[in-house]
Order: C-alpha cells, then structure tokens, then sequence
C-alpha cells in the first residue's frame, strides 16, 4: 500500500481551560486529510525547547492556518506603529519563520491560510497592513466584533483571479466569491511572490510562488470553513495533495 505524505500542521499557543496549550482547530485538520489525503503531524510553536529543522526533514510539506492572533509588527520592521493591535503569539511568529526557511531549503511545498498567507509575506520580505476592517479606503474584512461565530464565515465578497496564474488556470473562472475574516493584509508584496487574487479594493486575496521548485500557496480566506459543503474550497486542499505528492 502506498504510503500517504505527511503534511506538518502548526500550531497555535491558545489557552483552554486555565492552561496555555498548542492547538489546531479541527476544521484545519479534517479538511486536509479529507482532501488533500494526508496524514498529518502538528508542528508546536515551542522554539526554546525544538527548532524547525527537527522536524522539517519528517515533512512532504507545511501547512500554516488562520489564527485569532496577529504577526507582532517588529516581524516587519513596523515595531513602532502606533495601530499594531494584538492579540500575538511569539512563539508562532518564531516557529513559522524558521519551518518556511527549512522547507525552502530541503524544496517541499508551503501552504497557507489568512494568517498563513500573512506568514508567508513577511517571510519573503513583504510587509503588513492593519486596517482591513476598519480603512475607509477598503471593503470591510471581517464582521462586526459583536457578529456570532459561524456568521462570521459568512462575511463575504469576490476576489478576482490573475489571468494566467495557478487559481485561475485550476478554476477556469476570472472571479470567485469568498469569506473574508482577518484584520491585517498585505501590504508590500514579498519579492518573488505573484499576485493570485485580488478583492475589489485592490487588496491582494492570494499569492504563490516557487522555491527551489517547490511551491508556494497561499489564500487569505477560510476554505477550511464546511469545506465538505465547498467544492471550490475543496479545490485548494486538492492542489495541496498534489504539491505534497510531487515534492
């Protein structure tokens, strides 16, 4: 029986019960293994206690998720912005800089959600903005604060698709509609990053890239969100198995 790859899943450092624990909500989980038909293995944002490149050498790829949390702004030479809201997780700003430097390195495919893609940005030199929800010169990028959980994902708005790039080749279609729940967003585009989506308001939606051959994904909406529900979120945990299968 052929063995399925193994997709590296990091984790967040969040707070159940009274306890600091690392967790991966398991919408994340169950979608990837569905779709892309991984395994997975999570990866804990402990970096005083194990480096990316323990574990990187055990990974057919790297997925990095969303997140309540935001990239502190010194990440990005921002440290001194005045609006640099939190909430943060240093410890996942730390860990997911080093796993994108060790996959680039041994060439096996990255991947990510909203707070991913933002990951991914910052790692290739770009910078955020953080103002999505709240910029009169934007759209709105998430709900209203007191909106409930699940209408949240359903905040939504069309993205329109490069010609010529990976998800518009995949979808066959110049538009798609998507949820939209972060705070920050790119700004300055990292170097070597393509443009795969943009909102109405110009703010890029999506980006890819290749790195030493292995590619780079990355969308700022949710398709974890009732993937089963989804077909085209369907589409983007499909390319992820693909890229795992071909590194």
């Amino acid at each position: 029986m052929t063995e399925r790859p193994v997709l590296g899943v990091i984790c967040c450092t969040r707070t159940v019960g009274s306890e600091p624990a690392q967790a991966v909500m398991n919408r994340y989980l169950t979608s990837a293994l569905a779709w892309a038909d991984c395994a997975a293995l999570l990866v804990p944002s402990l970096t005083d206690l194990m480096t990316a490149r323990d574990v990187a050498p055990r990974l057919d790829g790297l997925l990095l998720t969303g997140s309540p949390s935001n990239i502190t702004a010194d990440r990005y030479g921002h440290g001194d912005a005045p609006d640099a809201a939190g909430p943060y997780d240093t410890g996942r700003d730390a860990m997911t800089a080093a796993l994108i430097d060790a996959m680039a390195e041994l060439r096996r495919p990255v991947f990510g959600i909203c707070r991913g893609l933002q990951e991914i940005n910052v790692a290739f030199g770009g910078t955020l903005r953080r103002d999505t929800s709240r910029s009169d010169n934007l759209l709105r990028h998430h709900s209203p604060d007191d909106a409930a959980f699940d209408d949240m994902f359903e905040h939504m708005h069309d993205v329109t698709l490069t010609p010529g790039g990976r998800l518009h080749g995949v979808y066959g279609q110049d538009a798609l509609k998507v949820n939209s729940v972060h705070y920050q967003g790119v700004d300055r585009l990292g170097a070597g990053l393509n443009v795969e989506a943009r909102a109405p308001d110009g703010l890029t939606e999506a980006v890819s890239g290749m790195v030493n051959g292995a590619p780079v994904l990355a969308v700022q909406w949710h398709p974890e969100w009732r993937t089963a529900e989804n077909p085209q979120s369907q589409v983007f945990f499909r390319l992820l198995g693909e890229a795992l299968r071909a590194k």
